[in-house]
């Protein structure tokens, strides 16, 4: 009996010790650990997103390596860096290309946003059966055809120019269905409020369509333009020396395809991750109240 009384008023006095503890814990966690309730990741501290940011990399670098060490796999990175060339040269053909297929597929999908509105009928089916054509067919088979087919038919024997064009009529499709929906997201309303003050059509979309949709067309934009990059892969079956065609080239030489291959996603990276980097800036600038 004795001994259960001392266990009690031990264990009475070593409890309030513990909770300071625990409470401080939780206090440091919140802190370093947890986004506020109320607020967004820009009220988070510097140093906090730094910490997490850190953190989340290194548990994936630490999960990456894990799953390599465990493979039953001969590196051979010198026989591969001594290839160099071949990967700059691809990364800046592919650079190349996806911004002749960024721009390009910027005027095409605009050009048919506009065309899918337009009074005139058959400007409109024209726009709905093109966009519906190319969404619904592979990117594949229509380098195919547009290689193999169109560009022999009309003597093109440029594969860079029929590259750069497959790829923007392409993405045209998406992105104009991207501005569409951007277009009819405004109100009616403010619409018909911009033609009572005696705004013109051109000047309804500069001031009042465009300031506003352009906040709902920049996230979807965004993964479409990171999308026609990673597609631009797709040309290397027809012989254009982009960057995965000439990671194929190395690993086919050298019979080594991982050290070929991860350096091929982390060139893609550095030319997906400013784009989606860019359009989060462009984002914050235009987001405002409604």
């Amino acid at each position: 009996m004795i001994d259960a009384e001392r266990a009690m008023i031990i264990a009475s006095e070593t409890e309030p010790q513990r909770a300071p503890a625990s409470g401080a814990f939780r206090r440091l966690l919140a802190t370093w650990f947890f986004r506020p309730p109320a607020g967004s990741l820009k009220t988070v501290p510097p140093a906090v997103r730094a910490v997490n940011f850190l953190a989340a990399l290194t548990l994936i670098l630490v999960a990456l390596w894990f799953s390599l060490a465990r493979m039953d796999y001969h590196w051979n990175w010198p026989l591969v860096f001594r290839r160099w060339k071949f990967f700059t040269d691809g990364w800046l053909m592919t650079l190349a290309m996806s911004s002749v297929a960024l721009v390009g597929s910027t005027l095409v999908g605009m050009c048919f946003a506009f065309a899918g509105r337009a009074r005139f009928l058959p400007l409109r089916f024209v726009s709905k059966i093109y966009v519906e054509l190319v969404r619904g067919t592979p990117l594949l088979v229509q380098i195919f055809i547009a290689y193999y087919g169109v560009a022999n038919a009309l003597r093109i024997g440029n594969g860079y120019l029929v590259g750069g064009v497959t790829l923007s009529i392409f993405g045209g499709a998406y992105i104009s269905e991207i501005i569409r929906a951007g277009i009819e997201s405004i109100g009616r309303s403010q619409l018909d409020s911009a033609r009572a003050i005696g705004l013109t059509p051109a000047q309804t979309y500069r001031y009042v369509i465009f300031p506003q949709a352009i906040r709902q067309i920049l996230p979807p934009l965004a993964v479409q333009f990171v999308a026609l990059i990673k597609d631009s892969s797709l040309l290397s079956v027809v012989a254009i020396n982009e960057f995965t065609f000439q990671a194929k080239m190395v690993s086919d030489n050298t019979y080594s395809p991982l050290e070929a291959y991860l350096p091929l996603a982390a060139g893609y990276l550095l030319l997906t991750l400013p784009i989606s980097f860019l359009t989060r800036h462009l984002e914050e600038r235009h987001r405002f109240e409604t």
